[in-house]
């Protein structure tokens, strides 16, 4: 954290002291320490150069600030400064400068105090750039001298205990990390100085934000939990940045990071959460998680076995300089290991200003500078983001920029389907092409995409758990040997290959069935068909054939044809939003309807209904848009003769399929592909089963 008061950056082509060799020094038995600001942050500096000062660890011999302490706050002995300029141009140099200044002063203050022959401490940020960063790491270098950054949370003893239980599989293979941070600021908080919530100031990078300060450290011991430590560990990084404040600065953002090394770090941040939370980082593997709450050094492990908290203590960082410079100890956060902080810190400085986030979205708390923002519904939200390693963007949230799909299915002016290609998608939720969002023609959305619940399940389209072995559902395999669904290394991707055939209300495409390696195990080829069926509704229609991509037979399985009781599903399958009290229903037997999860589950039929009142946008803590809520029906018309069941979810989640492989694997041979095709009337409103069976037969088409 930085001081609250404005501070000047000295001139550093000013004369020094003879110390300013740049050579290193042989440290004093105890070391002269120089504190350069005292408010803000500074005064937990003060309190701790008291307490080691108290221990004869070190002399506070100076301080510099514009605006001196109180008086009685400082030791007779100590000299006062207005700048570090004047600091250093008194005499003998500090053998360690500590810098507790606003952002934007960092790197010419940190290049002063080492061009004077000085070791660094540096409050966090380091710098406010990438090209500061080089300057301060090469001067540094050419110096011989010591630079450490303030990020506390990395002194924290809890980090080699979590990398030893990684190391030892205690939580498996790891799929991931997530940093998640929930703080509120208050208008006031915006206002304790110029460069606060700033971006620049008078043309100088300042690059304040959620990420970059505030909760600065969730994202710096991710990186660190990540084994990203210096710019040559970070392989990109991605940023999805908003604001509710009024502020040039980001107060709620996604931050995503992939290391050279093949991890994710998902960061999901926001200043603006209807209470604070402890933040924390959690590593997510195969057999369970850990998570790292930083503030308090707290590590809570859940796996099978249950959950285990243990707390740890923690080094200053302060001292660690001190043991660095006495006997060569590593240092726990030197410059050049927050190269990968600073890849961060560098997108966002160069990335898109943040959008605001509409009113509508935001509620307001307290009054005058007490009063805060919150975004609504963004805990869950960022609980959502962290599982389903996405940006708000990607998950579709009202308030976010919106990704142009692949293609729009148009029908008379009404966009009613979005192609997405998948190519966002996380690996282990087995990337594919979906349609998302489907509306109907008056705008009532009714598919869902990466809820909570299951962040696999995508849209409109098909997918099956086991292919020859290899998962293109996403999430947990079923296997028979198991007896449960277990996290495997098995996950596959299906790809667009050539040019689609388009035409007036027709897409159809070639696509490909990759395994974890790469290597093609089905050929698809997959039509959609859409077309108005009156003033209110309108016919979708999917279909596909799966083929080999070799000479061998290929299998086609199920969870329940690996041995979960009523578990089949796979194939064409819909994942539907929110929709409380929804009414889902077959023609049954003997033209008696059959009502409910439990009577149309499993059953087949000629057709299956679901009807409700949609809410689009409040599954998982959005906001509802009410332009996209609504009420429908959707009617899912089995081609004829077809002997598929249907796998309906109403309870547990809003969600319908047929099944391809209801209990026993379906083996698709070369040269004979396995085909299916259903048909889906999306309509406005409530509709009965005369309704339907009406709307069907104006069609003309139940096969």
């Amino acid at each position: 954290m930085t001081q609250q008061s404005a501070f000047a950056a000295p001139d550093t082509t000013a004369p020094h002291s003879a110390a300013a060799t740049g050579s290193a020094t042989a440290p004093t038995a105890r070391p002269r320490i120089a504190l350069v600001g005292v408010h803000g942050f500074g005064e937990r500096h003060l309190a701790n150069l008291a307490r080691l000062e108290a221990a004869g660890a070190v002399e506070l011999v100076a301080v510099a600030d514009p605006n001196p302490p109180q008086d009685g706050k400082l030791g007779t002995s100590v000299a006062v400064f207005t700048t570090l300029d004047e600091l250093l141009a008194s005499g003998t140099a500090p053998d360690v400068v500590v810098l507790a200044t606003p952002i934007q002063t960092h790197a010419p203050l940190a290049l002063a105090a080492l061009a004077a022959g000085c070791d660094v401490y540096v409050e966090k940020p380091p710098v406010a750039s990438m090209a500061q960063f080089q300057e301060v790491l090469a001067a540094a270098d050419a110096s011989g001298k010591l630079v450490q950054v303030g990020f506390q949370s990395l002194g924290s003893l809890a980090l080699p205990a979590i990398r030893e239980s990684i190391a030892s599989g205690g939580i498996g293979d790891v799929l991931g990390l997530s940093a998640q941070g929930m703080w509120l600021r208050t208008k006031g908080y915006f206002k304790r100085s110029r460069w606060a919530g700033k971006r620049s100031l008078d043309g100088t990078d300042v690059v304040d934000g959620v990420a970059t300060n505030a909760l600065a450290h969730a994202v710096a011991t991710g990186l660190h939990m990540a084994g990203a430590h210096t710019l040559a560990d970070v392989a990109s990084v991605e940023t999805d940045l908003y604001r509710a404040n009024d502020t040039q600065s980001d107060d709620t953002s996604v931050i995503r990071v992939r290391t050279e090394a093949g991890q994710t770090l998902l960061c999901g941040l926001t200043l603006c959460a209807p209470e604070p939370r402890r933040p924390s980082v959690t590593v997510h593997g195969t057999k369970g998680d850990i998570t790292f709450f930083y503030t308090e050094d707290e590590v809570v492990t859940t796996t099978a076995a249950g959950e285990r908290r243990e707390t740890f203590g923690r080094t200053d960082l302060l001292e660690n300089l001190l043991a660095a410079r006495a006997t060569g100890t590593p240092l726990l956060c030197a410059l050049a290991d927050t190269g990968a902080f600073t890849s961060v810190l560098e997108a966002i400085r160069t990335a898109p200003d943040p959008q605001e986030i509409p009113a509508a979205h935001i509620t307001w708390e307290g009054d005058g500078d007490d009063a805060h923002p919150i975004v609504n519904g963004i805990p869950e939200l960022i609980e959502r983001a962290a599982k389903a390693q996405a940006t708000f963007a990607e998950l579709g949230v009202p308030w976010a920029r919106s990704l142009p799909p692949v293609q729009t299915f148009d029908l008379g002016g009404h966009a009613v389907a979005d192609y997405q290609d998948g190519s966002h998608i996380r690996a282990v939720s087995s990337p594919r092409p979906y349609l998302h969002p489907v509306r109907t023609l008056a705008g009532t959305v009714v598919t869902d995409h990466q809820p909570l619940d299951h962040v696999w399940h995508l849209g409109v389209g098909v997918a099956l758990q086991d292919v020859d072995g290899v998962n293109f559902w996403g999430g947990r395999t079923y296997t028979r040997a198991a007896g449960e669904y277990v996290w495997r290394p098995d996950h596959g991707t299906i790809v667009r290959t050539g040019e689609p055939s388009q035409q007036d209300g027709q897409l159809a495409e070639t696509l490909s069935w990759n395994g974890p390696d790469g290597a093609p195990v089905l050929t698809e080829q997959r039509t959609w068909t859409w077309a108005a069926a009156g003033s209110s509704a309108w016919r979708l229609t999917l279909d596909f054939e799966l083929s080999p991509a070799g000479d061998q037979p290929v299998s086609l399985g199920s969870p329940g044809s690996n041995g979960r009781h009523q578990g089949g599903y796979g194939g064409f399958f819909w994942r539907l939003p929110e929709c409380p009290g929804a009414t889902v229903w077959t023609p049954g037997v003997a033209g008696e309807a059959s009502t409910g999860e439990a009577a149309v589950h499993g059953s087949v039929t000629p057709w299956l209904a679901w009807s409700g009142s949609f809410n689009a946008g409040t599954s998982d803590g959005g906001t509802e848009d009410s332009a996209a809520s609504g009420t429908a029906t959707l009617v899912f018309v089995a081609s004829e003769g077809s002997a598929d069941p249907w796998f309906v979810r109403v309870d547990g989640y809003p969600g319908v399929g047929q099944s391809l492989a209801w209990d026993s694997p379906v083996i698709a041979e070369p040269g004979t592909g396995v085909r299916r095709r259903v048909t889906v009337f999306i309509a406005d409103g409530i509709l009965g089963t005369q309704d339907i069976e009406t709307l069907i037969k104006s069609q003309g088409d139940n096969s």
